[in-house]
């Protein structure tokens, strides 16, 4: 198993520290150099473009964010690169322009989304962040993601993202695989990647006896963040300022 001790006991940014209510919106320039000055590590957000650039944002389409009414990965960088987030003057960052600012001052939690087949955002991806200094782990929802990265680069610590799929429409036998991290053994994740909302959970806790690091996300209060402490090894946070900073 790869070594995630540089992710272990420490806050990561969930979509950078932003906060809207200082003009920083998430996945933004602004969130990632508040994060760096806080010292906290950083979750970002994958998305792969028509144009083969890779930009930052959680959303698979532009309307919450910018009011555009796209789907991300049917647009250029060209046509959205204008685009201005939560009407501020922050815009969809490339991954490029995110590995330049951080620089590895601190580490970084990667997700990648799904739009595509499996593969092609990982490859593109790795075309920036093979010769890239600083500290990284990748993760994924889907199995097949973290599989690429144990076929292709086992070398990089990679997670399995994963919740209770409560409010998702699929098939029972495909929640019950997903809920339960049962291909383990198929993709053989460094971490666990759990919503905090669906912890304490047997099988993640028998994951953690096993030495397997759990990540609890997403936490928005310092009840949840005490929780965390009990059941993971680590806690990806929202509204520090709340219950950390004060």
């Amino acid at each position: 198993m790869n070594n995630v001790d540089f992710l272990k006991n420490r806050i990561i940014a969930h979509r950078g520290y932003h906060d809207i209510s200082k003009n920083i919106p998430e996945n933004s320039i602004a969130s990632y150099k508040r994060a760096i000055e806080f010292g906290y590590a950083i979750e970002i957000d994958l998305h792969l473009l028509k144009d083969g650039n890779i930009v930052s944002m959680h959303d698979d389409y532009l309307e919450r964010m910018t009011g555009n009414s796209k789907k991300l990965v049917d647009c250029t960088y060209d046509e959205i690169k204008d685009l201005k987030l939560l009407g501020t003057e922050e815009h969809i960052p490339l991954l490029k322009e995110i590995l330049d600012l951080v620089n590895g001052r601190v580490p970084l939690l990667i997700e990648y989304k799904y739009d595509n087949k499996p593969g092609l955002l990982e490859e593109k991806s790795m075309i920036l962040l093979k010769d890239y200094k600083g500290k990284y782990a990748v993760q994924s929802f889907n199995p097949k993601s973290v599989k690429w990265f144990k076929d292709n680069y086992k070398d990089i610590p990679r997670g399995q993202l994963a919740s209770s799929f409560a409010n998702e429409k699929m098939c029972f036998i495909k929640k019950l695989i997903l809920k339960n991290v049962l291909l383990f053994s198929y993709n053989k994740p460094d971490f666990v990647s759990y919503a905090i909302k669906d912890l304490p959970n047997s099988r993640i806790g028998k994951l953690r006896k096993k030495g397997i690091c759990i990540f609890g996300w997403t936490i928005r209060d310092k009840e949840a963040f005490d929780f965390a402490k009990k059941y993971c090894d680590s806690s990806v946070c929202e509204y520090m300022d709340k219950y950390i900073n004060n």
